[in-house]
């Protein structure tokens, strides 16, 4: 059977525009450390206090385009139904582990910040990648 949602590009359901809030805060920050921000301190386990050196701040540019791009599949139409889908599972996933190493930081700030934000990020990824609009058509057929 064809899966009409395979090649469509329905709009993004609430909870990927939410995600894609978070992950554009997150490449905010990200883009602050690049250009030198001294908030080490809040990421990395705080392992460096102020300015983060050259090499780790290369590191956030590369970190805020994937997440600059998660943002755009979560948060919009851009991609189809399907790619969409399997994007954001694997998004969720990866940020549970995410979620455990800020639990484990050494610093307080970190743990602060970013267990939340993780978080909330695993739920609203997961969410929207289960968003009906989004969802196969086998589960389509379960819900209703």
């Amino acid at each position: 059977m064809n899966n009409p949602t395979s090649s469509t590009k329905p709009p993004a359901s609430i909870a990927g525009k939410v995600a894609a809030i978070l992950l554009l805060g997150v490449v905010a920050f990200q883009a602050a450390l690049a250009l030198g921000a001294p908030w080490g301190i809040a990421t990395q386990g705080g392992a460096n206090e102020g300015v983060l050196p050259d090499l780790l701040r290369v590191g956030n540019v590369i970190t805020l385009v994937v997440y600059g791009a998660l943002a755009a599949v979560a948060g919009t139409a851009l991609a189809s139904a399907n790619v969409r889908r399997r994007i954001l599972y694997m998004a969720a996933a990866v940020m549970v582990p995410a979620a455990v190493l800020n639990l484990i930081s050494p610093s307080i700030i970190e743990r602060i910040i970013w267990v939340p934000l993780t978080v909330a990020l695993v739920i609203t990824l997961w969410r929207a990648a289960r968003d009906r609009s989004i969802a196969p058509v086998s589960r389509r057929a379960s819900i209703a």
